[in-house]
């Protein structure tokens, strides 16, 4: 079972907590030395600047599939870290991107140094309410020549998994999936937390590999069969093909599902049930039109049964992990933490295809 990482910063001696969960991440992810001591500077610079910068937040370590997936090829894994606080934001995030600028006094050199060593590097902050900064390490991948990547995907998807009570293992897990042009999103729930929970969720995520040429309601059925040895998970599964502008849908138990275009969202709906133990006997999937200015947020019920993203949520253009994180961000608060282990995933296009 895949481990993730919830390190709490809020004095200098987690910091180096941080630095190990992103070693040990970067050895599951099966990086090599250089890669993995850039995985382990990453995640000292973010939590040393939640010290410096937000009074403390909290570091999330996985190990995730790229953000957009070629064609014909394997997903090699990579390493995420991000950094999440409530604190007062950044008034200048481009100026916070440039090496020698600092508000504390330091040589202002931690930000940059991330979005340097890192293979993709992303920053979101707002005034009032906080910052997210993510990192993805991975290994040195070949960029030319017969061994350079094939076509990417026209859409991206990204996620944060935060375990209950800082436990080992998260009972939620995401992960997608691409067959030609069509892609197919999952996020499930495994009954309950802690290992078993975690063993179910892993089941899950190991048979949607196996099924990413079939639509929705069929990969269902095959991850019903897989996790009949289980106790079971609440699935929903989500295909987009952008070629025909469509996305279907189905899903079955709470995990929630808003898809937002034009600043709209609306929610889709899963049926009760837990696949694994008690699946419906009939699976209805939903279609809705797909287009370049839509995001899909899938998410655990670790966050509350009745949020909704805010407007300003739906946008695209930001990575699709962060959006995940700010969601997750602001549907908590240090007085309020999650009560579950709590996944988000969202799916959005890739602006490089627009």
């Amino acid at each position: 079972m895949p481990r993730v990482w919830e390190v709490p910063v809020h004095d200098s001696t987690r910091v180096r907590d941080a630095r190990v969960a992103a070693e040990h991440a970067a050895s599951a992810a099966s990086l090599d030395e250089p890669r993995t001591a850039a995985a382990a500077l990453v995640a000292t610079e973010l939590a040393t600047n939640l010290l410096k910068h937000a009074g403390g937040g909290q570091v999330l370590i996985d190990v995730v599939a790229p953000p957009v997936l070629a064609a014909g090829l394997d997903a090699a894994p990579m390493v995420q870290i991000a950094a999440v606080d409530h604190g007062p934001g950044i008034a200048d995030v481009d100026a916070a991107l440039r090496d020698g600028f600092s508000t504390a006094g330091s040589l202002g050199a931690g930000l940059g140094t991330c979005r340097r060593v890192a293979h993709e590097f992303a920053l979101h902050s707002v005034l009032g309410r906080g910052t997210v900064a993510l990192a993805r390490v991975g290994a040195a991948l070949p960029r030319t020549g017969a061994d350079a990547p094939g076509p990417t995907a026209a859409v991206r998807a990204g996620g944060v998994n935060v375990p209950f009570a800082g436990a080992e293992y998260s009972g939620d897990a995401w992960a997608w999936v691409r067959s030609g042009d069509r892609v197919t999103l999952m996020l499930a729930d495994g009954l309950g937390h802690g290992p078993e929970a975690a063993r179910a969720s892993t089941a899950a995520v190991d048979a949607l590999r196996g099924a990413a040429g079939l639509g929705p309601a069929e990969v269902l059925r095959r991850l019903d069969a897989a996790l009949g040895s289980t106790r079971g998970a609440a699935v929903a599964v989500a295909q987009v093909d952008p070629g025909a502008g469509r996305l279907r849908f189905t899903g079955v138990g709470n995990v929630g599902a808003r898809l937002c275009a034009a600043g709209v969202w609306r929610p889709l709906v899963s049926r009760p049930g837990i696949v694994g133990v008690h699946r419906p006997g009939t699976l209805r999937e939903d279609e809705a039109a797909w287009g370049d200015d839509h995001l899909l947020i899938l998410h655990s019920d670790g966050l509350p049964s009745r949020w909704t993203p805010p407007p300003e949520a739906c946008r695209p253009a930001l990575d699709p992990a962060v959006t995940a994180a700010v969601a997750l961000r602001d549907a908590s608060s240090p007085a309020r933490p999650v009560r579950d282990d709590t996944a988000v995933a969202v799916l959005t296009s890739n602006p490089s295809d627009r």
